[in-house]
């Protein structure tokens, strides 16, 4: 990467708006009388459910998203649990798609409460993209009377980072000058990619910030992470090239089923397996997509997770090739021996989606 392209990287202006508590803060909106409580969004705790979105009032008891309900039931008996209605938040999800679009076309959505924009050029033809981002917010608020967080920065991996440091209502910035400092403090778990398998695998490395990743050799990162260490060297350096996709393409494609009740009983797992397929197959040729690898989730009774992944030599789509390769991955698991709380079946690995991972010089004179 040339010096020109280099500096081209830093001349971006990127936004990264994150809806607050989006399902539960939709709810109160809604519900008057439950402003001010805490709200849960997701499964009924009476139904083996988890939890979607908690308002910041159920936050305080430690509820999070991915929680079971029954437990989240047990840090707050008094929380309000509601199953959620995906409508409204679909309708006022296209309320704020439609303001992002007053600003600019370059829109990558990630969700349903959550998008990058890119305004280096924007409709408003402002320079600023903190005064934008402030636009928004209150574009939001006016028009929805919800709140969003917003980061700013010249990546998207900073824009995405700024955004959830003050939530909620924040605004956040990180310019080329700050960047450096920034990454130093931040704790390994925020950066993009670390997950809490990944994060003890840094721990063990003595690495618990940016400042320790940053003063790690590449040659300890590949050996370590393969082609992803070469992704987190560019990313505490500043370096994240990824553009504002308007279409990105989908990575993946799958079904889960969280069980009424525990089972051990692997025929009925392998018939679960085959109907999950069948959807899967569905989603696939609904998208005209096919991938060459098939992925199997088992969640156990303790609800830890394990996933099994098999990459076949042609691309595949077929309801009965994904539970082949799917019940092929089941024995590579405890599943029978221990019994099962959820499955899921999943296809990953288009053809047309296949991307390098490149390495790029540090930036010179960037801070």
């Amino acid at each position: 990467m040339s010096s020109a392209e280099l500096q081209a990287l830093l001349k971006r202006k990127i936004i990264h708006i994150d809806m607050d508590a989006f399902f539960a803060s939709v709810e109160q909106l809604d519900h008057p009388e439950w402003r001010g409580l805490p709200v849960i969004v997701g499964g009924r705790p009476e139904n083996r459910g988890v939890v979607s979105t908690a308002s910041y009032e159920a936050r305080k008891y430690g509820i999070h998203s991915a929680m079971p309900a029954k437990t989240a039931r047990k840090l707050c008996p008094n929380g309000i649990f509601v199953e959620g209605n995906m409508a409204r938040y679909k309708e006022i999800s296209r309320r704020i798609r439609d303001i992002f679009a007053e600003v600019t076309d370059m829109i990558e959505p990630l969700s349903i409460d959550e998008a990058y924009l890119d305004v280096t050029c924007n409709k408003l033809n402002l320079p600023s993209a903190t005064w934008l981002a402030f636009y928004l917010q209150q574009r939001i608020r006016q028009e929805t009377n919800l709140t969003a967080s917003a980061g700013v920065s010249f990546n998207k991996f900073l824009a995405k980072v700024a955004s959830d440091w003050r939530k909620p209502a924040g605004l956040t910035v990180i310019t080329p000058r700050r960047a450096k400092s920034f990454l130093f403090q931040l704790k390994i778990e925020k950066f993009y990619g670390v997950g809490a398998a990944t994060a003890r695998e840094f721990h063990k490395l003595n690495v618990h910030n940016g400042r320790d990743l940053y003063a790690l050799p590449l040659e300890t990162l590949i050996r370590t992470f393969g082609k992803s260490g070469i992704f987190y060297y560019n990313i505490v350096r500043g370096i994240d090239s990824r553009i504002v996709s308007p279409r990105e393409s989908r990575k993946s494609l799958g079904r889960e089923i969280t069980l009424a009740n525990d089972v051990d009983d692997l025929e009925i797992i392998c018939n679960l397996i085959g109907q999950l397929s069948k959807k899967v197959s569905t989603l696939l040729q609904r998208e005209k997509l096919a991938g060459k690898t098939v992925n199997l989730k088992i969640r156990y009774d303790d609800f830890s997770n394990v996933l099994r992944s098999i990459t076949l030599p042609v691309a595949v789509n077929d309801a009965q090739q994904l539970a082949a390769a799917a019940r092929t991955l089941l024995e590579r698991t405890e599943a029978g021996k221990r019994k099962v709380r959820l499955i899921g079946v999943s296809c990953s690995n288009f053809p047309a989606a296949e991307t390098q991972t490149m390495l790029h010089p540090e930036l010179p004179l960037l801070w």
